[in-house]
């Protein structure tokens, strides 16, 4: 008979899923391709409109990076 009060060997120590899947890896390789984008535009080209879009892109996709963290560290404490 198994006690009804004891907690699984298995639900305690099965490993936690980390959050994310592609997303983070994705994340990185557009904060990665858009600041390396903006840093050749903005020393080459005249225009500064394309400059400062890829500029945009790599500070929101280190927002989302900041941001899938913060949820991801709060669910697995």
């Amino acid at each position: 008979m198994t006690d009804p009060y004891r907690i699984a060997e298995a639900t305690v120590d099965a490993p936690k899923k980390p959050g994310g899947g592609l997303l983070r890896p994705l994340l990185w390789l557009v904060l990665f391709v858009s600041a390396a984008a903006n840093v050749v535009l903005s020393t080459a080209a005249d225009n500064q409109w394309i400059s400062s879009a890829f500029g945009l892109v790599a500070v929101l996709s280190a927002v989302a990076l900041i941001v899938h963290h913060r949820r991801n560290r709060a669910r697995e404490s």
